[in-house]
């Protein structure tokens, strides 16, 4: 559907939310299938790929910082109506600046994993698998999944969220045949092995930023002409990286409490592991809905913001996040009524089957905060809020999750549910006061445009 500016702002949240739900959704499901394609490939292949896919992560939190940077100004510029020559200066500064990250990225990756991998110890095999993975993926296909990142950034800016989600099933369908191809050996074709599933990664990119290309240059009201980047001037690089970076560091600082959070749970045992493990698998797809919606908020706060109608998203917020809370606290209680044969699909021991019994009820809590944090946090961001949630996400993320897991977990002996109630308690917390500083309405004088 065609939005022009002054009637972007009216796009129905549900037409808005629903394809970044159904996107998140299908990533996950894929990423699930990934891992039992290569399972039957190969365990050592499977020990590598997820070891490397977590350096990939990181090199996606870095191009996140142009592409969120990206998504936030240009939202904002939309809601203020500005020319189309401010909005083609966003995206030509973010496409310079993804190209220059790229670049580096990918000669960091073909001139330091030697280095890297030399830190573990490793099999020979699984450090030849992950030698060729990461070497495909992460250097040969940088610039692929950089750009395919700022494109569907700039399509969700101007509303087309379903064809940014379309783009995205499309890209993983593609993805999910190269893997069957590449391990199977289909049509008598050879066994290509990790390179072949690296390889069909890069391919399903390229085919993501070449379709993403083509939707961009069919849309009249997008503004993304790359020519004549060299002159674009220098506020708008800054302007992208003020918002870009703080977040990409609280994604970061969260991911890596997460980690340490993991070694702490290995010191409980193998047990105590495969629960956590499972029942974040599973609790994946119960917070999809707060991260698509709290996805749109953000969208729809920046229009709103730039139009100058702070009163008329004030109202709507609260709205959005008694409707996503809802959706979650409906979606984990079903899933803890039908727990049992949940449980079953991942594991028949009786000792996990119990803990994770147990972590799904907690999730109960953790969820209800997870959904409040996304929803207000996307609101503030998208209003230009930046410094406050960031900050006192990553102090939340170290005092409470990971010094209040530390106590509950290990000091006072409760375990991996501790753990779990000390993750809950960050998201409840940092959610309620994301929700109190939404109340305050300081954000409204924090506009970008």
């Amino acid at each position: 559907m065609n939005q022009n500016k002054a009637g972007r702002g009216a796009l129905p949240m549900f037409q808005l939310s629903l394809p970044l739900i159904l996107e998140q959704f299908f990533r996950i499901l894929v990423s699930s299938i990934d891992t039992v394609m290569l399972s039957f490939y190969s365990e050592k292949a499977v020990a590598a790929v997820g070891m490397m896919s977590q350096y990939v992560f990181f090199i996606n939190i870095l191009f996140n910082v142009i592409a969120i940077g990206t998504s936030i100004v240009l939202s904002q510029f939309l809601g203020a109506q500005k020319s189309k020559e401010n909005l083609n200066a966003i995206a030509k500064s973010s496409a310079v600046m993804v190209t220059g990250a790229a670049v580096i990225i990918t000669l960091g990756v073909v001139f330091g994993i030697r280095a890297l991998l030399s830190r573990y110890k490793l099999e020979s095999q699984v450090r030849e698998f992950a030698a060729q993975y990461f070497l495909i993926f992460g250097g040969a296909g940088a610039f692929f999944i950089a750009f395919g990142l700022l494109q569907s950034a700039i399509l969700r800016s101007y509303g087309y969220t379903k064809e940014a989600m379309i783009v995205t099933l499309t890209s993983n369908l593609i993805n999910v045949a190269g893997n069957a191809i590449s391990l199977y050996g289909f049509f008598g074709l050879p066994i290509f092995g990790v390179k072949g599933v690296a390889w069909s990664s890069v391919i399903s990119m390229i085919a993501s930023c070449v379709i993403l290309g083509a939707i961009i240059k069919k849309k009249k009201d997008i503004s993304f002409d790359i020519f004549g980047a060299a002159k674009v001037p220098a506020r708008f690089y800054k302007l992208i990286l003020s918002v870009g970076v703080p977040t990409a560091s609280e994604n970061l600082s969260y991911n890596v409490s997460q980690i340490v959070i993991m070694a702490m749970i290995s010191t409980l045992g193998t047990y105590a592991m495969s629960s956590q493990v499972y029942t974040s698998t599973i609790c994946r797809f119960v917070f999809v809905l707060a991260v698509g919606i709290g996805s749109a908020v953000q969208i729809k706060t920046g229009w709103s913001v730039g139009a100058g109608q702070e009163e008329e998203i004030y109202k709507k917020v609260f709205k959005y996040g008694a409707v996503a809370t809802a959706c979650s606290m409906a979606f984990i209680l079903l899933i803890n009524l039908f727990r049992s044969p949940i449980i079953g699909f991942f594991t028949r021991q009786e000792e996990i089957t119990a803990l994770v019994s147990t972590l799904l009820l907690l999730s109960i809590y953790l969820e209800f905060g997870r959904s409040l944090n996304l929803i207000y946090i996307g609101a503030l961001k998208g209003a230009g809020d930046i410094k406050f949630p960031v900050l006192y996400g990553i102090f939340s993320n170290w005092v409470i999750m990971v010094g209040g897991s530390w106590l509950l977990g290990l000091k006072l002996g409760l375990g991996v549910a501790g753990f779990w109630l000390g993750i809950g308690t960050d998201e409840t917390t940092r959610g309620l006061v994301m929700m109190l500083r939404w109340k305050s309405k300081r954000w409204m004088n924090k506009s970008l445009v």
